[in-house]
């Protein structure tokens, strides 16, 4: 028989039982009470009726057939004729009653099965019940219980009642909960119904009962309280369970006279199963209230009580639950207030109404709050305790309705008949709190993760962390489910009409009804968020219990706010002290910060510095207060509802350091005092003092004095408090660690520079020594010390700690000096001269060189080689000088000479020293002066030198600073005085200016003084001198010789002279000191010079005369001429000014005063003076009044009428003023002005007159339309003039130009200011046209003096542009079906131009495809979107500008995944095509698996079922190879079956029941296992492993799958056991832990494998390139690559550029717009032509064609016929008979048969083949096969006509061109002008252009190659560099690391798989195991899905933290 249902194994070879065709039915005989107890079984057979049955049953039981009695169901339904069929059914229990109203007499059992619903399979993965979520769950399974009540009782008119009792009391038996209610309670069949797990009330059907049978949706009523929440048939089978170990039911429905009992334990289950019974059926107990009989067990004495109260319920249901687990016990009675709050809470609205329990409303019952949840419990010896969850008060719901101030409802509408109502309430912010309430299990003040201890703590918002929203079902709390916000509810980013903190005083919930889908547990919803923030969800506000359509952001901010200022009360922010900047912060919170130093809060004043605790906050802090902070740019009070407070800690001294903490963590109940005694306590534990001990002496006493050199002896340091105590530490603070101290050792030397430290130690205490220091004995200097001990801290070394210094010690000594050893040399005050005394300073010094008093007499011994020395005395004391050393002795020269002077003090250890000294002369004695004789001969104006030596007492020559020698001269008046400086040598020349003495005519004696100032003692010299007259040129004189008469021209003199005439005969004499006149020689002419000429004639000069001098020719110029003489004597001159006078009238001039210009039609603003000059332009004084009608003014165009003349007596001028032109071209105009016979002639400049006009420069006829493409510029620039009246151009500048255009028309670029330039004209560029297809005029206008110029209106055919794409096609199978790892269906993609046309010739790389998963990232492709390049067209792919992606590959997981294709117009804009949504499947199945991987079984075969139980709730599906779960529509079963690790091994563990396999149905997909466990006393082998096969058998798959293996230890002992469970579970984690590192290696490999992959064919590809290179004769060097390479590139680009730069022959008629992609143009654009010659007679021959335009339809010819009236001719391609055109192949005609029929001349060539096209070719191969046939050019005439005479000889002749210009027609005319080409500048542009160069396409070429090889190199190095940094990072130490542990991991796995004696990880036996082999050539690049793979795992892996 089946052993169980579900889930449960079934033995397959078991028995079957009972007989087909019958059934059986159970029989009570109840009419009496002497009845019979027992039933009686009857089988009734197939084709029984009612009256057999009835005839039966008096048989079996020995009744009459004539007595009364009726056979009821245990629902009390009497059995009859009419309903005996389907209600005698097999298992049936009845009632033999008297009538069906009687009463039991004695109970019953019912029969019942409660096999679990097939909803078991398929429901049961949607939640696990009660997934705690850190909350302990035993309130929810109760509130299942409830709930199930709630239901029971929705129809009771009056009070529900709903009672939880909890007996534990051991007296009254063991610990049982009962939930008791008085709702309509249950029948047999209901309760049996009940009992069958998850049966819904929605699948109560056949078979079962329905208790809710015709379900009818409640009406909806206000929060959903329809009390419509028992629903899914788990919850109260979960809960009981859940509970306790048992569960009893008792219920008796309203209008049934028996009470229905059934038990369900987990101990009757087990027993059955040990029994092989069946484990889901049982009894029903019927019996008649109060009967209590059957309670027998000792540990349910509590039951009798509770039966006993039946006799006064009509109806009622009771659910006892027993066997109460310990923990559950625990916390009911610790906990009892928190879960009852707890279930108050959930209940909340039903207990209280739809609006809650408001404070202030009446109690009264009514239909929403008629319900009494009771909740007692019973504990021996105390007093039951007992809530009413009406009473509970402070439940989170009561709390949030209490503390709100103001709400705000409104309702949602969803899709379908979803209704959500919901309400947000506010909490204000009430003087010292937010008064939100703090909930217990998700408290608000929780810390953040990222908070340190010791950081400052920040204020947390009111609502903290939590959600706002928490969320009802039908009115009942669904607790694990709430909604954090809607967008209209959120915190806006930037600050709005309320404060940020307003957003989280708010909290509200949503009530639901049961549209949306709920777990079956009621723990959490499933799609309500999800739904709620669904874009087509409306909100609606609710105002007065009426919707109201309006915008729901608006509402609740207006609302917010009003909440805002109604009802928060603040703190208020006193004295103001400015804004800051908090850099502590993170930066969005820095700033601004307002400060002050005072706030009122709740009634009290905070003041800076005032001490405070605070509260709240860990640890307390202590402090005295700094500043308040107050987030906001605030000036002046303000009242906020909360800020900072800046607190320096106290006491400083330990802490030194400020906390920053909201206002409201301020103690306001703490006494100054108090902080005060804390400061003062905290004081104490600071370090005060050191202790200092010499424990080796030495001892250093304060103020000693000592030698230097002696030792210092070791230190011993103790740090003491102020208490006395030793301390190594700071001590601790109360909210950080405490801070190490050490001991710093300073000596420092006093010195007048400064303080140097000369040691410093740092010692610290350790476990075993205290602070010591070792002994010094290196202090030597002398001096003042300082040996400092000093405390330091152990990080920073700082000797402070929060501003006070911490202890120091400081020993003041002296070291001095010992006594004198040695001796030195002081510093010698040089120069040492002979005979002047000096001083030798000795430095006498002890050992160290320190200097040492010398006490004994000793006396100096001085010797020096040349030298007598002498001294006067030696000093004594530490500084010893040898005084009045005296030295004598020759020198020989000033610098002196040098001495080894020998110093010896006796008695002293180093007695003698050298001391070097240079001696120089002495001082000065005497003087020697040269010549010796007494008298000297000198003349006037001569000086006269003398040779002067200074010499000391020695005779030597000797010199010292400022020895100047001087000489006096005596006897005459301004004598020189003559200086020598003789300080550098003793000796010089004496010598000085020139002795002069004014008007000396005679002799004259003097007297020379010659003297040192400076040397009183040296005795003068006197000479005396004899002076003579001087002989030298005294006084220079000018003469002007008029004939014979000679005058002087004096100094300065002024001479009148006529204008530009010449003055003669000009002399000069010259007279020495004594008046005599000096003949002038040679030498005294060269010293004669005249400034002007730079000529002079020498030999005039020699006769006296002097150059002629030019007069100026300009009365304003005078001429200033100077005679000059200079000699080294005297410098003399003479000098005059000569003025010129006016010459004879020569001419007229006119002068134009004022501009030049004058314009059209207008006066000339300035005048014209005339007057009358001299020939070189002096003005002549000639004009007089009368002279005014002699002056003539005539000129071309002059209008003569509005002349003025005017005479300028002050100027002797004429001014002529009006002059004026008659208006006509503009230019230079010629003015002639006559006087007697003089005239002149003067310019003037005629301009245009004023703009009056706007015309277009360059620009074609306006009459008719200009086409154009949409987005395409115009042909031309847009060049403006402005013009005057009479069309002349007015080059008036800075003109605004404004262009008028429609609105829908837009131009590029746009926004620009145009101003005319100098020439009034203006370049609007070429604009670029946008704007709707059709006719569109465009006009230009300017503003002139405010005034509005009209310009010409342009019109404008706007077409639409071919070549413009505006979207995507993408053509796809929409059928096809995308399973996981396949390959995509082929996208055909194409460009769609503007015209509707497709776009051809476009790169392919310019279009790609990207994919990526829906969920990611939405509609948006994330940066990692996977994306393809199409693929190459194929040879059927015919259809032009089409793109195909094909065998893409589909994403290996399941789920929705977006396509989009790209199309990159350029660099920045790309052209997107609509998504594609693809739903991508699970493929083929393979395998099957767990859902969630087992931990590896350890069991054995005792008794325990624990024991021995292999798995528990086992899921197993079938997935495809890339993991999917798929086969959800297979059916079938999996067979377990266990085997060993050896197939002959025949002692394999047997399942329960003995049997091998088991068999488990699979539904759905998936297989659930709810247990598996093995036989007692199992065969099997001890410590050994074997395998669990689970095999699946699906009929409907034609291949087999994989089978899931479970390997597991078996064991024989439970010891052992334990010990294989403990090494199982190290060995899954260290399995796992292996497989991760191997991936991570396996996956590096292959990215390494990869990247080698690339680099290969990287080096390939650059191989080919530089080979393609090396054909153009281009090399690229080994080194130094990309440096050569864009060096080339440019030179190559260069030279490009210059050749396309370079004039080539063009067309200049112009093209036809190309409006579609069906025009190709007109037919002189088409080709082009390389020879002048041939494109000259070629374009000519065709010129009736070139302006005609070739399109490929007819319906393009007609459009372009239309839109230009007809006046274009076009040629459709469509239309041309293509089977008469000429083959481009064909030979010329002198070929025949492919021989040469004869050797032509002139180099004939067909003419198409001299064409080239660049674009189109195909097309235009047709176009000019038909216009040019056969056409052959030839060089000239006669060539020509040779050709054809042979041609025709054998075939046809085609027209014949020369490249001449000469036409030979196909029928042999020739001859005329029409058949001779004109030159090429008559043909007016109409003439093929000419190609580019071929140097300039190989120069494109050879670009193209250096482009692709820099691209190639360039991939070369960065996939070298990415290889190499893999190979580095594979060798990192962190990859070592990894390395290390995966072999110790694998050990250590080995190890524990040894222990365990399993099979080795890694080594599967084949028998067992059968995986699928993946060939792999020798390539080293992975397979693309493989590759592919590995970049998705190595993705994941880097994110795992192995």
């Amino acid at each position: 028989m089946a052993a169980a249902g579900g889930g449960g194994p079934s033995v397959r070879n078991g028995e079957g039982g009972g007989g087909e065709g019958c059934g059986t039915v159970y029989l009570f005989d109840r009419r009496g009470k002497d009845s019979e107890l027992s039933e009686r079984v009857l089988q009734v057979g197939e084709r029984c009726d009612y009256a057999g049955f009835r005839a039966s049953v008096c048989q079996t039981l020995g009744i009459s057939p004539e007595e009364k009695f009726v056979i009821t169901t245990t629902t009390r339904k009497e059995i009859t004729c009419d309903n005996f069929d389907e209600t005698v059914k097999d298992g049936v229990t009845l009632y033999l009653l008297q009538s069906v109203s009687q009463l039991l007499l004695t109970a019953t059992k019912e029969r019942i099965e409660f096999l679990p619903h097939y909803d078991t399979l398929v429901k049961s993965g949607m939640y696990e019940y009660y997934a705690s979520e850190g909350q302990n769950p035993l309130p929810f399974a109760l509130a299942e219980l409830i709930d199930n009540s709630l239901s029971a009782t929705s129809r009771n008119t009056g009070i529900r009642r709903i009672q939880i009792k909890l007996h534990f009391d051991e007296t009254q038996g063991k610990p049982a909960v009962a939930v008791i209610d008085n709702g309509r309670g249950m029948t047999s069949k209901q309760l049996n119904n009940w009992a069958v797990y998850r049966l819904s009330k929605f699948t109560r059907q056949g078979d079962f009962e329905s208790d809710h049978s015709g379900y009818v949706r409640p009406v909806p009523v206000p929060r959903s309280l329809n009390s419509d929440i028992s629903y899914f048939g788990v919850g109260g089978k979960q809960a009981v369970f859940f509970v306790g170990q048992s569960a009893r039911m008792i219920s008796k429905p309203a209008d049934s006279q028996d009470v229905h009992e059934l038990v369900l334990s987990k101990e009757d289950f087990e027993k059955k199963e040990k029994n092989k019974e069946s484990i889901y059926s049982g009894y029903i107990r019927n019996r008649k209230p109060s009967d209590s009989v059957h309670i027998t067990n000792d540990d349910e004495r509590f039951l009798h009580y509770l039966i006993s109260e039946e006799k006064e319920k009509d109806s009622f249901t009771a659910v006892v639950i027993t066997g109460v687990q310990s923990e559950h016990i625990q916390y009911l009675k610790n906990y009892f207030h928190l879960w009852t709050r707890q279930l108050a809470h959930i209940y909340h609205y039903y207990i209280h109404g739809p609006k809650g329990n408001e404070k202030h409303t009446s109690k009264e019952v009514g239909a929403f709050n008629n319900i009494d949840i009771e909740i007692s419990m019973f504990e021996k010896g105390k007093a039951p305790k007992i809530v009413n969850l009406r009473e509970v008060q402070d439940d989170m719901q009561t709390l949030y309705i209490n503390t709100a101030t103001d709400s705000f409802e409104f309702k949602a509408h969803v899709e379908g008949d979803g209704v959500v109502e919901g309400i947000i309430r506010y909490h204000p912010f009430l003087y010292d709190r937010e008064t939100y309430p703090d909930d217990p299990c998700f408290p608000s003040k929780l810390k953040d993760e990222d908070d340190d201890d010791d950081c400052f703590i920040f204020e947390k918002a009111a609502r903290g962390k939590r959600p706002i929203f928490e969320c009802f079902w039908n009115g009942r709390l669904i607790p694990y489910t709430t909604v954090e916000d809607f967008d209209w509810c959120t915190p806006p980013k930037k600050r709005g009409l309320a404060p940020i903190e307003c957003y989280n005083r708010i909290s509200g919930a949503l009530f639901t009804n049961d549209r949306f889908q709920v777990s079956t547990n009621k723990l959490t919803f499933m799609d309500l968020e999800l739904k709620l923030k669904d874009k087509n969800t409306l909100f609606t506000r609710i105002l007065n219990g009426q919707e109201q359509r309006m915008k729901i952001d608006r509402e609740f901010t207006l609302w917010l706010k009003d909440c805002h200022e109604k009802y928060d009360k603040q703190i208020k922010f006193t004295l103001f002290k400015g804004i800051i900047t908090r850099s502590d912060l993170p930066s969005k919170k820095q700033g601004p910060w307002a400060t002050y130093s005072a706030i009122e809060w709740d009634g009290k004043v905070y003041k800076a510095g005032q001490l405070v605790k605070t509260v709240k906050t860990l640890p307390l802090f202590y402090g005295s207060i700094e500043k308040f902070f107050l987030y906001g740019d605030h000036d002046g009070e303000v009242y906020a509802t909360g800020g900072e407070v800046q607190i320096a800690m106290e006491p400083r001294a330990l802490y030194d350091e400020t906390k920053i903490v909201p206002i409201a963590k301020l103690d306001r109940t703490v006494a100054e005092k108090a902080v005060k005694k804390y400061v003062e306590d905290e004081m104490a534990r600071l370090p005060d003092r050191l202790s200092v001990t010499w424990p080796e002496g030495d001892e250093l006493q304060p103020n000693e004095i000592r030698p230097a050199g002696t030792p210092i002896g070791a230190l011993r340091i103790e740090i003491l408090n102020k208490k006395g105590e030793a301390m190594q530490k700071l001590p601790g603070t109360s909210h950080g660690g405490s801070k190490k101290l050490l001991v710093e050792l300073k000596v420092i030397l006093h010195s007048l520079n400064g303080n140097k430290e000369i040691i410093s130690h740092i010692s610290q205490h350790g476990g075993k020594w205290p602070y010591w220091f070792k002994k010094m004995e290196n202090i030597q200097k002398l001096g003042n010390y300082t040996l400092k001990l000093q405390v330091v801290l152990n990080e920073s070394n700082a000797d402070t700690y929060a501003g006070r210094p911490l202890p120091s010690k400081a020993i003041k000594f002296s070291v001095i000096e010992g006594k004198p050893e040695k001796f030195s040399f002081g510093l010698l005050d040089p120069p040492f001269r002979v005979g002047v005394p000096f001083n030798i300073p000795l430095v006498i010094q002890d050992e160290f060189g320190h200097t040492s008093p010398l006490i004994n007499d000793i006396q100096p011994v001085l010797e020096a080689s040349g030298l007598s020395l002498q001294y006067e005395e030696i000093t004594k004391g530490p500084n010893c000088i040898i005084r009045g050393v005296t030295a004598k002795g020759s020198v020989n020269s000033c610098q002196g000479k040098n001495f080894n002077l020998k110093v010896s003090l006796p008695d002293l250890k180093e007695e003698s020293q050298i001391l070097k000294i240079r001696l120089l002369p002495g001082l000065p004695h005497r003087l020697k002066v040269k010549p010796d004789s007494e008298i000297l001969v000198i003349e006037n104006g001569t000086a006269f030198p003398f040779q002067v030596e200074v010499l000391d007492e020695s005779g030597n020559i000797t010199a010292q600073p400022k020895l100047i020698v001087q000489c006096k001269f005596l006897g005459a008046p301004n004598l020189p005085l003559y200086t020598v400086d003789c300080s550098s040598t003793g000796t010089s020349i004496l010598s000085g200016s020139a002795i002069q003495v004014q008007n000396i005519k005679k002799d004259q004696m003097l007297k020379a003084k010659i003297e040192i100032p400076s040397c009183k003692d040296v005795a003068p010299v006197e000479k005396t001198i004899k002076l003579l007259p001087s002989s030298h040129v005294a006084r220079l004189q000018i003469f002007s010789v008029d004939g014979q008469k000679a005058i002087q021209i004096k100094h300065q003199d002024e001479v009148n002279w006529i204008a530009g005439d010449v003055m003669h005969n000009l002399i000069f004499q010259m007279y020495d000191e004594g008046e005599r006149e000096i003949h002038v020689t040679s030498a005294l002419a060269e010293k004669i010079k005249v400034n002007w000429t730079p000529e002079i004639n020498k030999e005039h000069l020699l006769q006296g005369l002097l150059p002629d001098v030019q007069v100026p020719t300009s009365v304003k110029d005078m001429r200033y001429c100077q005679v000059s003489f200079q000699d080294d004597h005297v410098s003399l001159e003479s000098a005059f000014t000569v003025r010129p006078l006016p010459d004879e009238p020569k001419h007229l001039k006119c002068e134009l005063k004022g501009g030049k210009t004058v314009q059209m039609d207008q006066e000339l603003q300035g005048e014209i003076v005339v007057i009358v000059t001299d020939q070189y332009g002096n003005q002549i004084q000639a004009f007089s009044p009368s002279s005014l009608s002699a002056l003539g003014i005539a000129g071309n165009g002059l209008d003569s009428s509005q002349l003025k003349t005017t005479f300028q007596e002050s100027t002797q001028s004429i001014s002529v003023r009006g002059i004026k032109f008659i208006p006509g071209p503009p230019g230079n105009k010629d003015l002639c002005f006559t006087w007697r016979e003089f005239s002149d002639f003067i310019r003037v400049q005629l301009v245009s007159g004023p703009p009056a006009k706007l015309i277009l420069i360059d620009w074609p006829e306006l009459k008719e339309s200009i086409p154009v493409i949409n987005g395409k510029e115009l042909q031309k620039p847009l060049i403006v003039q402005l013009c005057d009246q009479w069309d002349n151009p007015a080059p008036v500048p800075h003109i605004k130009i404004n262009i008028i255009k429609p609105n829908n028309l837009r131009l590029t670029p746009s926004n620009q200011q145009h101003k005319t330039d100098e020439r009034g004209r203006a370049n609007l560029g070429v604009f670029s046209v946008y704007a709707p297809r059709g006719e569109h005029t465009v006009q230009v206008k300017a503003i002139y003096n405010k005034n509005t110029i009209a310009g010409p209106i342009i019109k404008l055919m706007i077409l639409p542009d071919p070549e413009k794409p505006i979207r995507l096609n993408v053509k796809y199978d929409k059928d096809a079906s995308f399973l996981a790892g396949g390959l995509f269906t082929d996208f055909m993609i194409t460009v769609i131009s503007e015209d509707g046309s497709i776009i051809k010739n476009i790169n392919p790389a310019r279009i790609s495809m990207k994919l990526w998963n829906l969920s990611s990232s939405g509609n948006r492709p994330p940066g990692n979107a996977e994306i393809f390049s199409c693929n190459k067209i194929k040879d059927n792919d015919k259809e032009e500008g089409c793109f195909y992606f094909r065998d893409k590959a589909i994403p290996n997981k399941v789920g929705l995944y977006y396509i989009q294709f790209g199309f990159m117009m350029d660099k920045t804009h790309i052209l997107h095509s609509e998504q594609i949504i693809v739903d991508v499947q699970p493929n083929q199945p393979v395998k099957l698996v767990p859902k969630s991987q087992p931990a590896t079984p350890a069991v054995s075969n005792v008794h325990s079922v624990a024991n021995r139980t292999l798995v528990k709730d086992l899921h197993l599906i079938i997935t495809d190879e890339f993991n999917n779960q798929t086969g959800i529509d297979l059916v079938g079963t999996i067979i377990a079956t266990i085997k060993g690790s050896n197939e002959e091994d025949n002692d394999t563990p047997l399942f329960i029941g003995k049997v091998k396999t088991l068999e488990f149905p699979f539904v759905k997909g998936s297989a659930e296992i709810t247990s598996l466990v093995l036989a007692e006393n199992s065969p099997g082998k001890d410590s050994t492993e074997y395998f669990i096969i689970f095999e699946p058998k699906l009929p409907a798959l034609s291949k087999t799958l994989e089978s899931y293996i479970l390997p597991f230890m078996f064991s024989n002992d439970v010891k052992k056991q334990q010990q294989m469970l403990a090494f199982a579970k190290q060995k899954d984690e260290l399995s796992q832990s292996v497989e991760m590192y191997r991936s991570v290696f396996e996956t590096s490999k292959q990215l390494i494998d990869e990247i080698k992959c690339q680099v290969e064919g990287a080096k390939l590809k650059e191989a080919q390139i530089r080979n393609e290179l090396k054909t153009h004769n281009i090399d690229i060097p080994a080194v130094q690559q990309m440096p050569h390479i864009e060096a080339l590139l440019k030179r190559k680009i260069l030279e490009q550029e210059e050749l396309k730069k370079k004039p080539r022959r063009s067309c200049t008629l112009p093209n036809y717009t190309k409006s579609s992609g069906n025009v190709l143009g007109k037919i002189a654009h088409l080709a082009q032509i390389e020879d002048d010659r041939a494109a000259m007679v070629i374009s000519w021959h065709l010129a009736s064609d070139m302006d005609c335009v070739v399109t490929l339809t007819t319906e393009a010819a007609r459009r372009i016929y239309d839109e230009t009236q007809g006046r274009q001719q076009v040629l459709p391609l469509d239309s041309i008979y293509k089977k008469t055109l000429p083959d481009w192949k064909r030979p010329l005609p002198h070929y025949r048969n492919g021989k040469l029929y004869f050797i032509p001349i002139g180099d004939p060539v067909f003419a198409r083949d001299l064409l080239t096209f660049p674009d189109n070719i195909e097309h235009c191969e047709t176009v000019f096969g038909m216009l040019l046939g056969d056409t052959i050019i030839l060089d000239n005439l006669d060539a020509a006509n040779q050709y054809r005479k042979e041609v025709v000889k054998i075939t046809h002749c085609p027209t014949l061109l020369t490249r001449d210009g000469d036409r030979i027609r196909s029928n042999g005319k020739f001859g005329g002008l029409q058949n001779k080409a004109p030159p090429m500048d008559k043909l007016r542009g109409m003439v093929f252009g000419a190609p580019v160069p071929k140097q300039c396409l190989v120069l494109g070429e050879q670009i193209d190659l250096l482009q692709q090889y820099r691209n190639a190199l360039d991939k070369l190095n960065s996939l070298t560099k990415d290889l190499n940094g893999q190979l580095e990072y594979l060798q990192s130490p962190e990859m070592k690391k990894k390395k290390q542990e995966l072999d110790e991991r694998e050990k250590n796995l080995k190890i524990i798989e040894q222990k365990l004696g399993m099979t080795p990880t890694r080594k599967c036996n084949d028998s067992l195991r059968h995986p699928t082999k993946v060939e792999m050539t020798n390539c080293p690049i992975p397979p693309k899905r493989m590759r592919r793979e590995a970049t998705r795992q190595n993705r994941t892996i880097n994110k795992t933290n192995v």
